[in-house]
């Protein structure tokens, strides 16, 4: 116990009171780079997939149509680790250390319970969802031969993505990293080997995908069962206790639904893709949602580190500190998305070579991809804005700013665009892509708005 205490006051000097703008970005540059690393499990695979002689274009758009069930899965250790870590990082905010360790011992169980549910539907129910979500008869075994291998090495997906938050709000922003700087690295050197060497195509990415992720489970369980970390996994804390795992939930809910909508989109854009353009519309759309990760993950990975200064000196009531950590946020976060999705817009060419070497793709993704990406240069204000609500325990405003942008607005944009534009006599497969900046455009205005009246001014207002 006295160690805890000792760490915990180590965490406070730090997140209390060092100077802001050092400590942010020694937070979230590794955490930002971490996320970069972490995409790469998923987006290396299509890369080296992509230019697989002769088949790439179709095993690249058996693997897009998998990534929804794959954004799923990452969607449910999103609901324990981003409900769970802030929750915690208030608790050691005032000094509730052991409350912060039932907080992690709940979460550890509900990671290891929604791995095994996970793995067993989506083994049983595989290919009439991958069906559902565009696999015409072409690309369907492609990927369920990623699949099948993939849903075997949830549980380490799961693991290492729920707890790598509760890392960084410690205050190891530099573990973090390394936690998935360790799998991603894996990944890259393991995919060539399998895909390549052994000829082993899809599957050889696949086996390649859930090794290095064992390795980073295994680095994790090693961190939080060590004497370096301020929480630990302790026995008595993985028995479920119901209002520990309310919280969780309740907070969990929104970066669930940020996710777990973005599996609901997807379905919509590959099925509308399959149907308006076909298979290589259908392999387009998995490069066009590869890039949009490369956009807005480096800026979610910065907010997610800073996150931490802003839940623990709101726990503390240290409220202009709050004000200007997320004063540093959001102009970072802006700044970033608008050279990331500049960069895209001025050389397409060069992002969809990454994942291609047929020219015909190339030239046929080179339009909808500028047109797809317009929207992000707003998405800045609006992770920022969401990670802060996140931070202060704004539960409920958080989720509907998640569901507004997905569900509310995209959602229904992506079917009912096309078909407007199918009335115009303009091209439909345009109006599924134009659906996107639309949905952006209004969503980051709509949460960067709510923000400044709602919690900008309680916090000034409050002391």
């Amino acid at each position: 116990m006295e160690e805890n205490k000792r760490a915990v006051g180590s965490v406070d000097q730090r997140l209390g009171t060092a100077p802001l703008v050092p400590l942010i970005f020694s937070l979230a540059l590794p955490t930002a780079l971490a996320q970069l690393v972490n995409m790469l499990y998923n987006i290396v695979d299509r890369i080296y997939v992509g230019h697989i002689p002769g088949t790439g274009s179709l095993a690249l758009a058996g693997l897009g149509v998998t990534y929804p069930i794959i954004v799923l899965i990452t969607a449910f250790s999103n609901l324990i680790g981003m409900g769970g870590a802030p929750r915690a990082s208030v608790a050691m905010g005032r000094g509730d250390y052991k409350t912060a360790e039932k907080i992690l011992g709940n979460c550890v169980t509900l990671l290891i319970v929604l791995s095994v549910a996970l793995s067993v539907v989506f083994t049983v129910f595989g290919e009439p969802v991958l069906r559902a979500f565009g696999a015409s008869e072409n690309t369907l075994p492609y990927a369920m031969s990623y699949l099948r291998i993939y849903l075997l090495g949830t549980i380490f997906v799961q693991f290492t993505l729920g707890m790598t938050p509760f890392i960084t709000n410690q205050g190891f922003a530099g573990t973090s990293m390394a936690t998935t700087c360790i799998g991603a690295v894996s990944n890259i050197i393991l995919d060539p080997i399998f895909i390549y060497g052994l000829n082993m195509g899809v599957e050889g990415a696949a086996i390649a995908t859930i090794l290095s992720q064992a390795i980073s489970a295994v680095w994790v369980l090693v961190f939080f069962t060590g004497k370096r970390s301020v929480l630990r996994i302790r026995k008595v804390n993985l028995i479920p206790d119901g209002k520990t795992l309310a919280l969780v939930l309740s907070l969990g809910v929104s970066p669930f639904l940020m996710t777990a909508t973005e599996c609901v989109i997807q379905l919509a854009f590959n099925t509308g893709a399959a149907t308006y353009g076909g298979d290589s519309a259908v392999a387009i759309m998995s490069i066009l949602f590869s890039v949009a990760q490369i956009s807005n993950l480096p800026v979610q990975g910065f907010c997610q580190g800073a996150q931490p200064v802003v839940g623990f000196n709101f726990g503390a009531r240290k409220l202009e500190r709050v004000r200007k950590a997320f004063t540093i946020m959001l102009a970072v976060s802006v700044g970033i998305t608008t050279v990331v999705v500049g960069a895209v817009e001025i050389a397409p060419q060069m992002f969809l070579g990454l994942f291609s070497s047929d020219a015909d793709l190339i030239a046929l993704g080179t339009a909808p991809l500028r047109i797809y990406m317009m929207g992000s240069f707003f998405m800045g204000a609006q992770l920022a804005c969401q990670q802060t609500f996140l931070g202060l325990g704004e539960a409920k405003i958080s989720m509907f700013v998640a569901l507004l942008r997905k569900v509310i607005l995209l959602l229904p944009l992506s079917i009912i665009i096309p078909r407007v534009f199918g009335a115009m006599g303009l091209s439909q497969l345009v109006g599924l892509y134009v659906a996107e900046p639309v949905s952006d455009i209004i969503s980051a205005t709509t949460c960067t708005i709510l923000f400044f009246v709602i919690d900008w001014k309680k916090l000034k207002s409050t002391t």
